[in-house]
């Protein structure tokens, strides 16, 4: 009798342990099935490595940046379209990390919990993705840029969606080179430079030290400073400026000129706590996502409250430690122009299933309050100045640009600097924010202004009214 007890109890345990089993195996399942649904050796969604069992993504006004036709991915037939949307879109064997047919290829597939890829077989085809880029506007970036290493990204400051994404190097998926690992040509080809590239800010930082001397230096606007063409700290090194902008420069000409000396000593006084609080909630150090799914760099900012003064000095001119994504910038200047708030970046329209039904998917529709109002009108009015009195109304024709450029260097060298420019249009009928960086590039106005005003003068063209 004792043995058949203890053979039941047994037997009890071992059902225990298998509904265990079973609950832990469901809940794999749950969590990873589209995981395990997309490694490489499923033959139903990949052929050699390369993802074939996809639905069709396209661009904004409906045309097809990518298919599948007769088991195979098809690209654009335009070949600068292909190579435009190369890092939105994404390469046939998910090398860009970013590229919504990587960060979404399970439901490009149509897998389901249910029926996993049943759906694909039974409609020959997987789900559709529609973006929000413009394939013409990210032609246009593409051609301007003009095979210079760089970024060209353009949004909607008041909705968040990105009509332009545009990386170079990039490369055309339809005949990819032979030496695309070799060749420093090709170097950071899988890098989405608007989303994920590292770059010193440059004069563009000096927005952040403007937005954090208008919220905690009540007259920084009756304010005056010297510039003798350089900035001595009481402690570190001399900081060197552009050009000698003489006795009392004013705030707004500080900006407008690009005073290193001025913003400086602006940077000094703000004390990195200060400064330190106004980046933080601009979101540089904080990832930004892209439609809640796409991962971006976060920025660096290292002030530690140990740093000397010509430290702290060249931090707020943008040429200390600190490292931001092109995509933060577009942020920062997007909040300027949209009243103080940056809305959620979006890339995605919408998913359609295989028959055609429009199939739910997160599209954020947030905004986040980075600056209060009154600062961001102030920082839109200096950002006009800038273009009037600096850069050249006559330049941006009809854009009524308000924007900032940036040259970061990275060594003494002109033609290894980081060229910048940044703004938007204030205009209400066509709210675009823009930001251009390229690699050596050496002035940001002489070299990515005319970029900018390119691509710009085909956004109005477009959307303007």
């Amino acid at each position: 009798m004792k043995m058949i007890t203890k053979r039941g109890v047994f037997l009890w345990i071992l059902c225990f342990l298998f509904v265990i089993g079973i609950v832990i195996l469901v809940i794999s399942f749950a969590n990873n099935g589209s995981d395990w649904a997309m490694k490489r050796y499923n033959k139903h969604l990949y052929s050699n490595g390369e993802l074939i069992g996809a639905g069709t993504i396209y661009d904004t006004d409906g045309v097809a940046l990518v298919e599948t036709k007769n088991g195979e991915r098809v690209y654009n037939e335009d070949r600068t379209i292909r190579k435009a949307t190369l890092h939105m879109v994404g390469d046939k064997r998910n090398f860009i990390s970013t590229g919504v047919q990587s960060v979404y290829d399970y439901r490009l597939t149509g897998y389901s919990l249910m029926f996993g890829v049943y759906n694909l077989k039974r409609y020959g085809k997987g789900n559709d993705l529609n973006l929000t880029i413009d394939s013409e506007i990210c032609a246009e970036a593409y051609n301007a840029l003009d095979g210079r290493k760089g970024t060209v990204g353009v949004v909607n400051y008041k909705t968040g969606d990105i009509i332009c994404c545009v990386s170079y190097p990039s490369f055309d998926v339809n005949n990819p080179p032979d030496d695309i690992d070799t060749n420093d040509e090709y170097e950071g080809v899988y890098i989405n430079r608007l989303l994920t590239a590292h770059y010193v800010p440059g004069s563009t930082f000096k927005i952040v030290t403007a937005v954090c001397a208008i919220e905690n230096i009540p007259d920084i606007f009756e304010r005056t400073w010297d510039c003798g063409g350089a900035y001595q700290p009481d402690e570190g090194v001399e900081i060197t400026c552009n050009a000698d902008h003489g006795h009392k420069i004013n705030f707004k000409d500080a900006l407008a000129k690009s005073c290193n000396s001025a913003f400086a000593q602006i940077a000094i006084e703000l004390g990195e706590e200060k400064l330190n609080k106004t980046a933080r909630e601009l979101g540089i150090g904080s990832s930004i996502k892209i439609s809640g799914d796409i991962s971006c760099y976060s920025g660096k900012l290292e002030l530690n409250g140990k740093i000397a003064e010509d430290k702290l000095g060249w931090t707020g001119i943008g040429q200390g430690d600190t490292r931001i994504a092109p995509i933060s910038m577009l942020a920062i200047v997007s909040a300027i122009a949209n009243g103080g708030k940056a809305p959620a970046m979006n890339a995605v329209k919408g998913l359609a299933s295989q028959a055609g039904e429009r199939l739910n998917i997160s599209i954020p529709s947030s905004t986040t309050q980075l600056m209060d109002a009154e600062t961001a009108s102030k920082m839109k009015s200096m950002l006009r100045y800038n273009i009037k009195e600096q850069y050249g109304d006559s330049n941006y024709e009809g854009l009524n640009l308000c924007a900032k450029s940036g040259t970061a260097q990275i060594d003494q060298y002109d033609e290894h600097n980081i060229a910048w420019f940044t703004g938007f249009m204030d205009d209400d009928s066509c709210p675009y924010a823009f930001v251009v960086a390229i690699e050596n590039g050496n002035s940001g106005s002489k070299t990515a202004g005319p970029v900018a005003n390119r691509v710009m003068q085909a956004v109005k063209e477009k959307y303007g009214k």
